[in-house]
């Protein structure tokens, strides 16, 4: 599939998931922050990834440009702990929560919507302190994901961060095991009929997840590269009904990894952290 094939069925993909979508619930998370937070980043991966290291207190007053911003559920929460976001989507939804959001609630800094296709934007080069994305590079077919990485070096500034939560595919076994186990939206590789029409549909490009390309890819523009494993023990939480079990297995599970040896913990896992600093100019 060429890379504009996929950029139109990945647009198609969400712009029919986040039209008409419901801030609601955004807005009671963000005016119950706290509350949100504290269970967010120690039961869910994503979250328990991207708040690492005090990412919550490093973001006030700083400028935020988040790839990806889906639902803009973080945007908004980034917005109400006094960052300056700029949320970047393909989707035009994306915008229409944005000015939803922008209307309901009153951010020290109002969100900033950027349109369309990232790479056709023209912002100015070493503005952002720090660029995000939420389960956003692993959309892209590789050559495209070359040509973000570049821009992100070229949007940072020469002491800004880039932060991207990804799944994480080290090891071919757990990789294949996992099609095998039905999860919401995603049936099982058994039923191959249902597995062979929900793979015609998914937006996501068949390429790479590997911790050593997400390393090799982010050398080429940074000269920091931190890759973080997120996920060796929580991805059992599956098995588990949804609940209080359920949760506070995954609050133990993402604790305790964090302590397992890195020779276990980067083939097991299931998801990524991505650091990059200082952007090659």
């Amino acid at each position: 599939m060429s890379s504009n094939l996929n950029q139109d069925k990945n647009k198609l993909h969400y712009e029919k998931l986040y039209a008409n979508y419901n801030i609601k619930n955004i807005l009671h998370w963000i005016n119950n922050l706290d509350q949100f937070l504290a269970s967010a980043t120690t039961t869910e991966t994503s979250w328990f990834a991207l708040y690492q290291r005090n990412f919550r207190e490093k973001i006030k007053g700083k400028k935020v440009l988040e790839m990806g911003c889906g639902d803009c559920v973080n945007a908004a929460v980034m917005a109400a702990l006094g960052a300056e976001v700029y949320a970047n989507d393909i989707a035009d939804s994306s915008g229409k929560i944005v000015e939803a959001l922008n209307e309901a609630y009153k951010f020290e800094f109002p969100i900033r919507f950027v349109s369309g296709d990232f790479l056709e934007n023209d912002l100015e080069s070493k503005q952002f302190d720090f660029v995000v994305g939420k389960a956003f590079l692993h959309h892209l077919e590789l050559p495209v994901e070359e040509q973000f990485l570049k821009e992100t070096a070229r949007l940072l500034k020469e002491d800004g961060e880039a932060r991207f939560f990804e799944p994480a595919v080290n090891s071919k076994l757990l990789d294949e095991f996992r099609w095998y186990v039905p999860v919401k939206n995603r049936p099982s590789k058994f039923h191959k009929t249902d597995f062979a029409e929900w793979k015609k549909n998914d937006p996501h490009p068949d390429r790479s997840f590997s911790s050593s390309h997400f390393e090799k890819a982010g050398r080429k523009f940074f000269t920091e590269v931190e890759i973080i494993p997120v996920g060796t023990l929580e991805r059992f939480s599956r098995f588990f009904k949804w609940g209080a079990q359920k949760n506070n297995f995954k609050k133990w599970a993402l604790k305790t990894e964090t302590k397992l040896p890195r020779i276990i913990n980067k083939p097991l896992t299931r998801s990524q952290l991505i650091i990059y600093k200082k952007p090659i100019f």
